[in-house]
């Protein structure tokens, strides 16, 4: 019992760490004041790509989240 809560705490440190990772690497949904004055010059197959980017780290952002929260609960419950 005490080696599989020692696992367990293991892996909740490391998937909270790939996690705080994850939110730090995406960007922010606001570009500022700038961008409203046209200061954005991306083509549209840059900003397709950093779309598809931002959609996989949110992809990967809610999925860490959870495995978190279950490793969490069966910490408890241990």
């Amino acid at each position: 019992m005490q080696t599989a809560a020692l696992i367990i705490r293991i892996a909740l440190m490391l998937i909270s760490i790939l996690l705080v990772v994850t939110v730090l690497l995406q960007k922010t949904k606001s570009s500022g004041l700038g961008a409203s004055f046209g200061g954005e010059t991306n083509s549209f197959t840059a900003k397709g790509k950093a779309a598809s980017r931002e959609a996989k780290l949110q992809k990967l952002t809610v999925v860490l989240a959870i495995i978190v929260g279950v490793l969490a609960l069966v910490l408890t419950i241990l």
